[in-house]
């Protein structure tokens, strides 16, 4: 398997000393992918910008959208006696309380923007510290909507939430776990991630203030374990990180976005829509991320991406799920040929846009029906 793994023998050339022997004398090329030079992704137009920014202050959400917190920022000792970027993810890493979670998160990137922090070394837990609720159970346990106890638009902002705590952990996971790397991949890697994490707290933030407002709150329904399973998979190998949590995961968030919009329209409630619509605008840039660090990690390996892509997904069993938001993608910068068998190497798109369109409300409509 094609890698970049943590590893304690210092190399004799960057990544390559991570290359296992199999995998570098043969299959260096997915039968999709032609021997010719393949288009490199497009990076997503407004990278540069997301990166430059400031920490976001707009944490809470008003009558018309995001609007900064109206409670004095609480500075916490384990945060403050943090010392290096994969030590303030350590701390987030191991705090059980969801919105505490969510707080020191932001507190982490902010400090270490700050303060202009090395990025330091920590151990990263087997685990994520979880609350008691909710009861995480498998995906076939998860109760359908009308068991569940929620109106149909909690049940989805429930989901939503317990998807945005995770990726908060995802990536301070990648943060910390792959901290020994960071001599490799260098300060931008850990800054981008440490970004990510800030970004999904404040979605965490929306998703649990809206249950409040409809009277619920996170945890009042089980929920399932699968997105950290897949990131507990690729703990040893960041290759296969970046291929199965933000090419992969985050990735379905975009295709997933404009349906659960919808369907929250649907319900009459447009404050929850708007949350997610904007929520579904900001996973671009993890998108993003995920492409950039990716195919960097490729170009040091000397493999090419759509292939190595292809490889680690079928290596660590993770499944691709359409339908795509086509256009969501590309702005995001993954190429088609990445994911979709039905696309040309030279980039030739054999279906229309106005295929894609229909594609996704197909989908819409067999969610509606079921």
């Amino acid at each position: 398997m094609l890698s970049v793994r943590c590893a304690s023998a210092k190399p004799l050339h960057p990544f390559l000393h991570c290359i296992p022997t199999r995998l570098t004398t043969s299959l260096p090329f997915s039968a999709s992918c032609s021997l010719s030079p393949p288009p490199s992704p497009h990076p997503w137009r407004d990278l540069d910008t997301w990166r430059r920014a400031p920490p976001c202050e707009l944490r809470q959400w008003g009558p018309k959208g995001p609007i900064p917190e109206d409670l004095p920022v609480r500075e916490v000792e384990s945060i403050e006696s943090a010392s290096s970027l994969a030590e303030l993810g350590a701390v987030v890493l191991s705090t059980a309380d969801p919105l505490a979670k969510s707080h020191l998160s932001h507190l982490a990137f902010s400090k270490w923007r700050r303060l202009k922090l090395l990025v330091g070394h920590a151990v990263a837990p087997d685990r994520p510290a979880r609350p008691e609720k909710p009861v995480l159970v498998s995906t076939k346990e998860v109760p359908a909507p009308k068991n569940s106890g929620l109106p149909l638009n909690a049940y989805m902002l429930h989901n939503l939430a317990h998807v945005e705590l995770n990726a908060i952990d995802l990536a301070w996971d990648t943060v910390v776990r792959f901290s020994p790397l960071h001599g490799l991949l260098g300060d931008g890697f850990f800054d981008d991630f440490a970004r990510v994490a800030d970004d999904e707290s404040r979605h965490f933030g929306w998703c649990s203030q809206r249950l409040r407002e409809l009277g619920f709150k996170y945890g009042d329904m089980p929920a399932h374990n699968l997105l950290w399973r897949e990131c507990a998979k690729t703990a040893g190998d960041v290759s296969a990180r970046l291929a199965a949590i933000p090419l992969v995961q985050e990735a379905r968030g975009l295709d997933a976005g404009p349906r659960l919009v919808q369907k929250l329209v649907g319900c009459g409630d447009q404050r929850s829509s708007q949350i997610v619509a904007k929520i579904a605008e900001e996973e671009v840039a993890h998108v993003a991320v995920g492409v950039h660090w990716f195919a960097h990690v490729c170009e040091q390996l000397g493999r090419i991406p759509c292939s190595t892509f292809k490889v680690l997904l079928k290596e660590y069993g993770v499944e691709l799920k359409g339908p795509f938001n086509y256009s969501a993608r590309d702005e995001a910068g993954i190429p088609r040929h990445w994911y979709d068998s039905t696309i040309n190497q030279g980039g030739t798109n054999e279906l229309s846009k106005v295929h894609d369109r229909l594609a996704l409300i197909v989908a819409m409509e067999k969610e509606n029906s079921g």
